[in-house]
């Protein structure tokens, strides 16, 4: 038996049709969950803007730019996946959460880049963008404000 771990979203009536016409071609038994509302994968914009602030970290701080991006996976998206996505959380206690702190940190980078960011939905990167931006200019460090990159506010709820 093949298992599929499929996530779509389904924003337009062909969206809609495609999914139907995929699960009219499974064969039994199919196990299907369809969640109402959840808002889709992380933004392009905000893809690029925590780069800019990675590097912006970078720049004004002590580490390079990975260990800043690994410093941040594992501090404030570990956390937010963790409380709201169950199968992150139970893969994430099982393969690094019993791990020493270096090792987690070690994990979050490259080569081993265990996938966080890119499994969040724009409202979970919102989230850790926030809290990246709270921590660091908290601390003293200058990051590019984002209200003076974009002005629509939809890209970044």
């Amino acid at each position: 038996m093949t298992v599929y771990h499929m996530k779509r979203f389904i924003k337009t009536d062909q969206d809609k049709a495609q999914l139907i016409a995929f699960i009219q071609n499974q064969s039994k038994p199919i196990t299907v969950t369809i969640e109402q509302g959840i808002i889709g994968k992380r933004s392009l914009d905000q893809n690029k803007l925590q780069r800019l602030w990675i590097n912006e970290l970078a720049e004004q701080g002590d580490m390079t730019a990975e260990e800043y991006r690994a410093f941040c996976k594992l501090h404030f998206g570990v956390p937010i996946l963790r409380s709201e996505n169950e199968r992150f959380c139970q893969l994430y206690d099982k393969k690094v959460k019993w791990r020493s702190y270096a090792d987690k940190l070690e994990f979050m980078a490259e080569p081993f880049d265990f996938p966080v960011t890119r499994l969040m939905t724009t409202k979970q990167h919102k989230q850790y963008l926030d809290a990246i931006y709270v921590h660091y200019t908290g601390l003293g460090f200058r990051l590019t404000d984002p209200e003076n990159l974009w002005s629509d506010d939809e890209k970044f709820n």
